[in-house]
């Protein structure tokens, strides 16, 4: 008897089985081809469709447990879409095999191409990938490749530190300073030869020593490391300009135009130090007291201080441990765009986006104190009372100390 297998099935025919009752597979087998033999016709009888090659062989498996049979059917075809599903259907009209009543359900006809093709595409794709992986490059490639590890052959070490440097320190003018090697060799893939780096916090004496003779820009990263730097730099060396990496992204990782611009927007250590001076200075004659010098004028803002709200009736002032706690918090937000929502105990309840804040604060009845790296506004203020919420910290506030049943802290405040 010609068989086909499921290989070569356009379909195949999922039915599961359930008898109440011990049947064993040929009993199942049996039934299936004595209960629908003459139901269909001549041309759909199982039988002669088997042997014609168009149905393949019916696989059962079955397992009994406490005295019931339960399993699955699987009947591969080659027939048309409309015949298949009228083969499927007439398993359902088997109601016994042997003495036992006997369910049986079909759960899906599978399009067996539909699993050939998506083979095939994936398969497709993985020899493309081999193919140009392994293809000779073009010229462009070769072009590229060979200016690049060129590029990278010209770092060198300068100065009795032995920092990695571009090779055109000497003959420029202007000397970029970078953190680290890394970012030397960014700078020279992209054709920026007049870079050094100082390789950790601590500002080696080369660069005080370039700075003395070179007009220095500082070029750090765009996260609170950069700061450090820039810190350090302005304080121990003659640095002329100062410009970051965008927000979040390092300088050995930014495009050639993230460069580029970066440069192009610098400003003058002047602007900087005047910002210094006026966050930890005198002002109109008269002596700022802060609680944490400010050396870098690329942080926001000076950390949280003291409160904006004087001691008014119905408002709970933070103690020293609170206010502690919060300044400390506000530290770790810096630059984050996040938020805390603490308990009574200052215990964080969770860490949130700012843009999700509002909508956190509706759904929980427990929040104590928020703190965040953002703007207190009115709306904020509404929800965070309605919260029961008694103190909120963040970098600046729109709110008057009167308009609220808050204590308010900002970095702002003076």
């Amino acid at each position: 008897m010609a068989k086909i297998s499921p290989v070569s099935a356009k379909y195949i025919i999922h039915a599961s089985i359930f008898i109440e009752g011990v049947v064993d597979k040929p009993d199942v087998i049996g039934a299936i081809f004595g209960q629908t033999e003459g139901l269909l016709g001549s041309e759909l009888e199982l039988r002669e469709l088997q042997r014609s090659g168009r149905i393949g062989r019916i696989e059962v498996n079955v397992d009994t447990r406490s005295g019931k049979t339960s399993g699955a059917i699987i009947v591969p075809s080659s027939l048309d879409k409309a015949e298949t599903s009228i083969i499927a259907a007439a398993l359902e009209i088997i109601q016994r095999i042997g003495p036992c009543n006997a369910k049986i359900r079909t759960e899906k006809i599978e399009d067996v191409r539909v699993s050939k093709r998506s083979f095939v595409v994936e398969r497709a794709k993985e020899l493309l990938k081999e193919l140009m992986d392994s293809v000779m490059p073009d010229s462009q490639e070769i072009a590229d490749e060979v200016t690049y590890s060129v590029r990278i052959m010209e770092i060198r070490q300068y100065g009795k530190d032995r920092l990695p440097a571009g090779p055109a320190i000497d003959e420029s003018d202007e000397v970029i300073v970078v953190e680290g090697r890394a970012d030397v060799i960014n700078l020279l893939k992209h054709g920026i030869k007049n870079a050094i780096a100082v390789n950790g916090t601590s500002v080696p004496e080369t660069i005080v020593e370039l700075s003395k003779k070179k007009v220095l820009t500082a070029f750090v990263d765009g996260d609170r490391g950069g700061d450090l730097i820039i810190r350090e730099l302005t304080s121990v060396a003659e640095i002329d300009y100062v410009t970051k990496a965008p927000d979040g992204k390092e300088v050995e990782e930014i495009t050639k135009k993230e460069i580029h611009k970066a440069l192009r927007s610098r400003i003058a250590v002047e602007q900087i130090k005047m910002e210094i001076g006026t966050r930890n200075g005198r002002v109109n004659g008269s002596r700022i007291e802060s609680s944490r010098a400010e050396t870098s004028g690329f942080e926001r803002r000076p950390l949280v201080t003291r409160t904006v709200v004087p001691q008014r009736m119905g408002i709970k002032q933070p103690s020293d441990d609170e206010a502690k706690t919060f300044r400390r918090m506000s530290e770790e937000l810096i630059g984050t765009r996040g938020a805390y929502i603490l308990d009574d105990k200052l215990n964080i309840l969770g860490k949130v986006p700012v843009s999700e804040l509002p909508v956190t604060l509706r759904n929980i009845s427990s929040a104590y104190a928020v703190i965040f790296d953002g703007l207190i506004d009115q709306e904020l203020v509404r929800i965070a009372e309605n919260a029961n919420v008694q103190h909120m910290a963040a970098m600046d506030s729109k709110v008057k100390p009167q308009e609220t049943k808050i204590a308010l802290m900002t970095a702002n405040s003076r």
